[in-house]
């Protein structure tokens, strides 16, 4: 039985957010994958480094460039 669960690391103990409903003393394997942990002011953060030095023109030129879909659309045959 193959199952995915989330948890918590916390004083050296893995802490499930569900419960598991297995038989005490069970021993598994654990494959750990590390969730992206960084705080939602790093992601802006690193936005805000995109835009350092460029004047109010060219942010505007960079964000209509990025709204234009067409440039990210296969063009029609």
């Amino acid at each position: 039985m193959n199952r995915t669960i989330e948890a918590i690391y916390r004083n050296g103990v893995l802490r499930p957010l569900q419960a598991l409903d297995l038989p005490e003393e069970l021993r598994v394997i654990l494959d750990i994958h590390i969730e992206d942990s960084r705080l939602p002011g790093d992601s802006i953060a690193a936005w805000q480094a995109v835009y350092a030095g460029l004047s109010a023109t060219d942010v505007s030129a960079v964000e209509q460039i990025a709204c234009d879909r067409t440039r990210f659309m296969a063009a029609d045959r």
